[in-house]
């Protein structure tokens, strides 16, 4: 390593010397004016980011250690008018140099991923939904959402991350459609085999893997969720769930065993704890009178027969749901590649049979809904890079009733990554 040739003129970029010339003193008597790094040299002088020798010389020739380059960066780093491009390149000297800064006392875990600490995910989604309810007017939506995901480096294991969602009912485009709404916010922990979340954050029931989603749970949930194992997974969840239509918000306990591999298995156990008049928004009024608590198992298996083509199921009960028909939920799926947002031309589909009951608190619900059971179809499309377009048919029957109970919807979306 030549201190000319690598110290002087990557620690001269950053700051911002290479095409400057100084009507400073001549600082070493063996860099001469018309010296090819003259200016280089001078300006990290001035800036106090080399000093040479007590004799007055630079001594560009010699090969310098890994610790002097360590010292010049030091210095280096201490500016703090620096542009983005300079900055940028200073992170990448840090953190080669990581280890000899960090015996020189100079902290730089955080500095060398300076640039990137916080990273912005997002996309823009149009959803279309027809909903047709046998001797009701049908229900059209055409719904516009922005989305924006940061997520914030706190250390190495440790990320900071959130979700804000701003809609617009494009059918009405008025009211207070587009205000921005904080959906998400957790701090995750990642270490090997283990990871730890706190917060508010996403809820998925274990089957939710599958095409056509989850039969049990699909919303968010605010406490906290721990996991951990490799191959066999498990995940401990509590907390507090909001759900639409309640008159009370109830605490949440999860305790779940998943095996994933070719063949994938599980099993769940949720715990929701409310008034009354909760638990019968919960399960369609069919609550056991005077509970205080629903309590739901859930199985799941499935068979992947080759990277493009996966079956499987989902069961869930409850011996706290008095009618017989409102006591499960279940769904049988196969489905056959998948879209990819990153891969122009690729693309999956589905087919289901799904029957969401009364222990459908908060399951997927835009092709089948609670309440409702029959076939699902659905299929995704890379348009181009970054775009994907998709679609669903739902057609069954409403649980509820015994006449006028046939029902369908229609689901559409296009949706723009960034």
């Amino acid at each position: 390593m030549k201190k000319t040739l690598v110290s002087a003129l990557a620690t001269a970029l950053v700051v911002g010397a290479a095409s400057t010339t100084f009507a400073a003193a001549n600082p070493f008597s063996d860099v001469p004016r018309d010296h090819w790094a003259y200016d280089a040299v001078t300006q990290l002088a001035a800036d106090g980011v080399v000093e040479g020798y007590g004799d007055g010389t630079f001594r560009g020739d010699r090969n310098i250690t890994r610790y002097e380059m360590a010292q010049m960066v030091a210095k280096a780093m201490a500016k703090g008018d620096m542009s983005a491009s300079d900055r940028a390149l200073v992170d990448r000297l840090a953190a080669e140099f990581a280890d000899e800064l960090n015996n020189l006392g100079v902290r730089v875990s955080n500095l060398e991923r300076n640039a990137d600490m916080v990273k912005w995910n997002g996309k823009l989604e149009y959803t279309y939904t027809s909903i047709r309810e046998e001797g009701q007017k049908r229900e059209n939506k055409d719904n516009l959402l922005f989305r924006l995901e940061p997520s914030a480096e706190v250390n190495s294991h440790w990320h900071v991350n959130a979700r804000l969602d701003a809609e617009t009912n494009m059918k009405t485009d008025a009211g207070t459609d587009g205000k921005v709404t904080l959906k998400r916010a957790w701090a995750q922990g990642d270490y090997e085999n283990f990871q730890v979340k706190l917060g508010k954050m996403e809820l998925l029931s274990s089957e939710a893997y599958a095409a056509p989603g989850a039969i049990v749970l699909d919303t968010e949930f605010s406490g906290a969720e721990v996991s951990f194992g490799k191959d066999v997974q498990v995940l401990l969840q509590a907390g507090r769930l909001n759900v639409d239509g309640a008159s009370d918000t109830p605490n949440y306990q999860r305790i779940g065993l998943q095996y994933n591999g070719r063949l994938t298995a599980g099993v769940d156990y949720y715990r929701f704890g409310a008034d009354y008049n909760t638990l019968q928004t919960f399960t369609f009024n069919t609550i056991k009178a005077d509970k205080k608590r629903l309590n739901v198992w859930g199985v799941n298996l499935g068979y992947r027969f080759d990277k493009n083509s996966f079956l499987n199921g989902a069961y869930a009960t409850s011996s706290d749901i008095a009618e017989s028909k409102f006591k499960k939920s279940y769904q049988i799926a196969y489905e056959y590649k998948g879209a990819q947002a990153e891969d122009k031309g690729s693309w999956g589909a589905y087919v289901a049979y799904r029957y969401l009951g009364g222990t459908s608190v908060e399951p997927t619900h835009d092709g089948a809904w609670q309440g409702t059971k029959g076939v699902e179809f659905g299929t995704n499309y890379a348009l181009f890079k970054n775009v994907i377009l998709s679609a669903k048919y739902f057609k069954g029957k409403d649980l509820e009733k015994t006449t006028d109970d046939k029902v369908s919807q229609l689901f559409g979306r296009v949706e723009f990554f960034f």
